[in-house]
């Protein structure tokens, strides 16, 4: 038996502006959208272009608050090729959210408050 990764998920209360910052910090496009019949939610799978691996945003209509992220330290990490670059784009962005710079890395948060790792592609496993 062999399990593979497929998708992860994050639930955003603004599926425009995910979308944006999904794509103009990090290069993810979409590859798939599902449209609920009835409305009440939009899936979108966002791709790297590179993996199979996709980020699911899932967008409820009813849903009207903040998602509640609690206490848990969950979140993405991707690795890029030209580290400085991201970090330059990410700061004049405004969406980096803490930084280990003894470790070479930092996080950047999206609209929903999600936090995704940075990682030099040296230092990925």
């Amino acid at each position: 038996m062999k399990f593979n990764f497929v998708h992860n998920n994050f639930n955003v209360t603004n599926l425009d502006k995910s979308l944006e910052f999904y794509r103009e910090s990090l290069g993810l496009k979409e590859v798939e959208r599902k449209v609920a019949d009835d409305g009440s939610f939009i899936l979108v799978y966002l791709g790297d272009g590179i993996t199979s691996h996709t980020l699911e945003l899932t967008w409820l209509k009813d849903w009207d608050r903040q998602y509640n992220l609690g206490d848990n330290e969950f979140h993405l990490a991707l690795e890029v090729d030209d580290f400085d670059e991201a970090h330059k784009l990410h700061k004049e962005q405004g969406c980096i959210c803490f930084e280990n710079k003894s470790m070479g890395i930092y996080f950047i948060a999206d609209p929903d408050n999600y936090w995704i790792e940075i990682l030099p592609k040296q230092l990925v496993k």
